[in-house]
């Protein structure tokens, strides 16, 4: 049949046309993301968005903000800033007074025992070491957010945690959780627990079987660019490093060299301690949305992605060296692989990513003091030696004081009751005799937090902290600029701005490019995905939904 020229227009119109009309349809996004993607870096300050914003790429950090939603005022507002409660904190929308996990380990009075933020006797390792897997979520008091999606659609969605810490994948994938994963030092495994599965998933095996911690620990770590060109950050040789296994601080580190434990043998753990350890997080992560097919059906999936190296870098080194600036460029580099492999596999409009950090880092305390700024490190034994000597003298010989732990002193309450002691004064006589010492702001006992309100400042922070049931009699602030004596070269764990401000960038489906300087708080993390997603908020969420977002 002849077909006249004027019907042949008509088809080559109507062919680009579809093909035009699939193009625009295939950018506009879903009802509801297919996947969405909590990145986390451990101990990232927000300030570090801006100093090497000029060496980052174009397509990692600086696209993740340039086309999504900065939050530049997001803080954490509670006091005792560790990766546990972070975690946790981000995850449920409410603050360690509700979610229960007041740090990355507390006392417990009834066993007279340091307890562990997700130890679980009652579950057993899988993949790894003996002890290296008796974890679970369950001395967490509430839901996070992924397990509000799994209720919602009677766990027809995966949610899975990933990090190389055990806390940070636990307390972030919560109670109901496919999966959480971590790593384990002892053997270079991804592993998990029995609380998850019975027995780990064969692609993890088989990733496990491709031995990639051999072949990052072949490698040596030095520097991405020339070291001259590292001028955001204090000279390589530098005296207020601990530095890599307390003998090394300049580069290049010869990681073959230093994994070595013996003659066959490797000493995994020195992955956490080098960028590659992020790259070795990335690449389980792409094996884990490959294999357990995240965001390919109808039901909202949820990956949690927490990159733990600097957290440990940054401790052994210090917010000012070269090895955390390098760290964050291979970092940016790390986010860029990641947004391509998601831009082929999903598409920007089918995920929605969030990436936040679970603290900061206060500069070392030797470099403040170098430049004449009020700094220094609490004398944590020393002063509670002290105060056991003190309360000795007072109330007679005793064990008065049962434990110490991060700034946290809990007392001994059998003796203070059979002494016929009023605890409440016990506790005032011990925070009246320790907020003396040098480095301590402040002090406030646990009747005080039970019995007063506070809505603003320091005070506020430490109330946020404190839960009744696991929390110390006793709880200290410390000065800004002063740390606990230690190893490290520098830390955390303060409700100052160095530890409580973090970046939070939002990015893909919806969202729209925009600045919010409007203050965040990081537990409005929670609430503004679940109104995206139409469900539930977590059981304990007391943050709000971020409202620029939905403008």
């Amino acid at each position: 049949m002849k077909i006249e020229k004027y019907q042949i227009l008509i088809i080559i119109f109507l062919f680009f046309t579809q093909l035009s009309y699939s193009q625009k349809t295939k950018n506009i996004p879903p009802e509801k993301p297919k996947l969405v993607i909590g990145i986390v870096i451990d101990q990232m300050r927000y300030d570090y968005i801006h100093r090497f914003w000029d060496k980052y790429d174009k397509k990692g950090f600086k696209r993740l903000i340039n086309e999504g939603t900065f939050c530049k005022n997001a803080n954490l507002n509670y006091l005792f800033t560790q990766t546990g409660p972070g975690h946790a904190t981000i995850f449920t929308g409410t603050n360690p007074s509700i979610h229960g996990i007041v740090g990355n380990e507390w006392y417990v009075h009834l066993s007279s025992k340091r307890i562990y933020c997700v130890s679980d006797e009652n579950v057993s390792t899988l993949g790894g070491k003996l002890n290296n897997g008796n974890f679970s979520p369950k001395r967490m008091f509430v839901t996070t957010i992924g397990d509000e999606l799994k209720l919602s659609n009677n766990k027809k969605s995966k949610v899975i945690g990933i990090s190389m810490k055990e806390r940070a994948a636990i307390l972030s994938a919560g109670h109901v959780a496919n999966a959480a994963y971590w790593y384990d030092s002892y053997t270079g495994n991804w592993i998990s627990s029995t609380y998850y599965m019975d027995s780990l998933p064969k692609w993890v095996n088989d990733f496990n079987a491709n031995k990639y911690p051999d072949i990052y620990l072949e490698k040596e770590w030095n520097t991405l660019l020339p070291i001259e060109q590292y001028t955001e950050s204090l000279e390589d040789s530098c005296v207020f490093e601990t530095g890599f296994s307390n003998r090394q601080i300049t580069f290049p580190y010869n990681l073959m060299e230093i994994s070595k434990k013996g003659k066959n043998d490797k000493n995994y753990s020195i992955l956490k301690y080098v960028p590659y350890g992020n790259t070795l997080t990335t690449d389980f992560a792409l094996a884990t949305i490959i294999n357990e097919e995240l965001g390919k059906d109808d039901y909202t999936d949820f990956l949690i992605i927490s990159y733990s190296p600097p957290d440990y870098i940054g401790h052994d080194y210090g917010s000012l060296s070269i090895e955390i600036e390098d760290t964050y460029l291979r970092m940016d580099k790390e986010i860029a692989h990641f947004l391509e492999f998601l831009d082929e596999e999903l598409g920007k409009e089918n995920i929605l990513i969030f990436l936040t950090a679970d603290h900061g880092v206060m500069l070392p305390p030797d470099y403040l003091k170098s430049q004449k700024i009020s700094s220094g490190k609490f004398k944590d034994y020393y002063s509670i030696a002290l105060l056991k000597s003190y309360l000795n003298a007072i109330y007679g010989e005793g064990e008065w004081v049962k434990e110490y732990i991060n700034q946290q002193i809990y007392l001994n309450h059998n003796l203070i009751e059979d002494s016929k002691l009023s605890l409440k004064d016990f506790q005032q006589k011990t925070a009246s005799f320790m907020v003396q010492f040098n480095g301590i702001s402040n002090t406030v006992t646990s009747n005080t937090l039970q019995t007063t309100y506070f809505d603003s400042g320091i005070l506020e922070k430490m109330q946020n902290s404190f839960n009744q049931k696991r929390s110390g009699d006793v709880i200290i602030n410390l000065q800004t600029g002063w740390m606990e004596t230690g190893v490290y070269t520098t830390t955390h764990n303060t409700g100052y701005t160095y530890d409580t401000h973090v970046p939070l960038i939002w990015y893909g489906w919806k969202i729209n490019r925009q600045t919010i300087n409007e203050p965040v708080d990081i537990t409005d993390i929670v609430p503004t995905i679940a109104t995206f997603l139409n469900i539930e908020f977590p059981n304990g969420t007391t943050g709000k939904p971020i409202k620029k977002l939905f403008e």
